[in-house]
């Protein structure tokens, strides 16, 4: 019996090749690509392993839980290792970035995340790249989530390494990332002793097997389905247009943060400022006496399907995070997700006001 997810014909590398090219469209970038088969977390980490090691200065920038990832990484390379952490309120600004460079000229390898979905914040990565990009350093930039919810100009913000995922405001599966790699990274693996070789985690392998080989031939079987769940995430994209799906997550964004403010209940943004608020998810910090955690359990009680977590480690308990991306950056989510954490709230005896919740995400939804 046929089964048309698993009787498929084999992913052609030409076709592969074509996924790749459609990526790179979308990151606004002429360097090469190469789609790992893997989450995410592959290529970040095999970035980092193939770009550090003892003789490398990076400055690791943390606005969230990834930045301080990537900060253990370096030091297991051997790196040294200088980081500049801002409160998870806010975002880094690129004077912060030029002051930490200057005070130390002998960083060459710079980390940062665009957007940081765990804590709710974004961060000015066109400016920073400046700065990045004046002082010599490689850039390294985790967009996994930012890609398809605000501007990603790998080119033009001097990006030399740049990964991404597709399960966030793709819309598409998490078992299957990008990244684009400058001739400068390039380079600078090559002339690493310590980069990966014969690895899962080394990109030289991609290069050195499929790339210079003219993406010819597959270094090994793909993951099929993953990568025709990128590519249909990529159409979808491609017929709504980039800029439209960027500014569907920017109205749900300021949508969920007006219709929170006007529940009450002591829901407040977890992040102070509204230009500081990555599109991707809206972060939200609850009253002392209550619990992040049980407060989304009884939302989700009541509708599994709603895109709320509660946030991670220390801010389980005074964080929940509205995951607004995807197919879920739409107002119609937005609006359950905000019900069903008023109900949850008032279940409390919090004062909430479901009405005025509503009509600010209306309002705000609107009026952008």
């Amino acid at each position: 019996m046929t089964h048309p997810l698993l009787d498929l014909p084999p992913l052609t590398a030409d076709r592969f090749a074509s996924i790749e090219r459609r990526v790179a469209a979308l990151l606004r970038t002429g360097h090469d690509v190469v789609v790992m088969q893997g989450e995410a977390l592959l290529p970040l980490e095999g970035c980092i392993r193939g770009a550090a090691g003892p003789g490398t200065t990076a400055l690791n920038v943390i606005t969230g839980p990834y930045g301080q990832t990537f900060g253990d990484w370096l030091r297991d390379c051997g790196a040294t290792v200088v980081d500049l952490a801002v409160p998870f309120h806010t975002a880094v600004t690129a004077e912060q970035v030029g002051e930490a460079l200057a005070a130390h000229p002998e960083i060459d390898f710079v980390s940062l995340v665009h957007a940081e979905a765990a804590t709710g914040n974004t961060n000015p990565v066109a400016e920073i790249g400046e700065v990045v990009r004046a002082h010599g350093a490689l850039f390294y930039l985790d967009a996994v989530a930012s890609v398809g919810a605000e501007p990603l100009l790998t080119d033009a913000w001097g990006v030399d390494l740049c990964v991404i995922g597709a399960q966030k405001a793709m819309g598409g599966p998490a078992g299957v990332s990008a990244v684009s790699v400058s001739p400068r990274a390039w380079e600078r693996f090559a002339a690493n002793p310590n980069a990966p070789r014969r690895s899962y985690l080394s990109l030289l392998d991609w290069k050195q097997r499929w790339i210079d080989g003219g993406r010819r031939a597959l270094p090994h079987a793909p993951a099929q389905l993953e990568m025709l769940a990128l590519e249909a995430a990529l159409e979808r994209i491609e017929a709504e247009g980039a800029e439209a799906v960027m500014a569907r997550h920017a109205r749900a964004a300021a949508a969920t943060r007006a219709g929170a403010l006007a529940l009450g209940g002591g829901l407040e943004p977890f992040v102070h400022e509204a230009r500081d608020a990555a599109p991707v998810a809206t972060t939200l910090r609850v009253p002392a006496a209550a619990d992040a955690s049980r407060l989304v359990a009884r939302a989700l009680a009541a509708d599994p399907a709603l895109p709320l977590i509660a946030g991670g480690g220390a801010l389980a308990k005074e964080m929940i995070r509205v995951n607004h991306y995807g197919p879920d950056a739409t107002e119609d989510a937005v609006q359950a997700s905000l019900a069903a954490l008023g109900a949850a709230l008032a279940e409390d005896g919090a004062a909430v006001d479901l009405a005025a919740a509503k009509a600010a995400v209306t309002a705000a939804r609107h009026a952008g």
